[in-house]
């Protein structure tokens, strides 16, 4: 008697497929030539009536020549804080083709220094960027006016 094997669906390998879809055209995306345009593109995707109530972090993807592929907003929390988690914001940074990133939240005080926990979260997203060769190019902090730029003060 012959023993028949069956292929279980379990023993073949799962198929990935990459797809790549832009809607926009590179050149008529915006470009990213210092913080203040950062900042600039970063206020037009905020909410205004939020920007002084809840805290907000959000990421601008660039490209390699450092046009704005889109704007991941990673949270939303309160008044004093919220949460980044590393591993969804590289998902999007990779889904996303990005070779570049800017990462951008608001201080609903209005205080634009950054607190011990921007800098620990900034240091660690700088981390896992290096391993993955996606350029942090900088960490804004914005209020309605202005903003503070972590690579203009040297820190990043």
């Amino acid at each position: 008697m012959e023993t028949t094997v069956l292929k279980s669906n379990w023993l073949v390998a799962s198929e990935v497929e990459l797809i790549y879809r832009t809607k926009i055209k590179a050149s008529e995306r915006p470009l990213i030539d210092s913080s203040y345009s950062a900042f600039k593109i970063a206020l037009e995707t905020w909410d205004l009536d939020k920007i002084e109530l809840l805290e907000q972090f959000k990421v601008l993807m660039l490209s390699n020549n450092n046009r704005v592929l889109g704007v991941y907003e990673m949270s939303s929390g309160g008044i004093t804080g919220t949460v980044v988690d590393v591993r969804l914001l590289f998902a999007a940074l990779l889904k996303s083709k990005s070779t570049a990133c800017i990462l951008v939240h608001n201080h609903p005080s209005g205080k634009l220094q950054p607190s011990d926990a921007d800098k620990q979260i900034t240091a660690k997203i700088k981390q896992a960027s290096q391993l993955l060769d996606i350029a942090l190019l900088d960490h804004l902090i914005i209020t309605p006016e202005s903003y503070y730029s972590f690579a203009d003060e040297g820190v990043l």
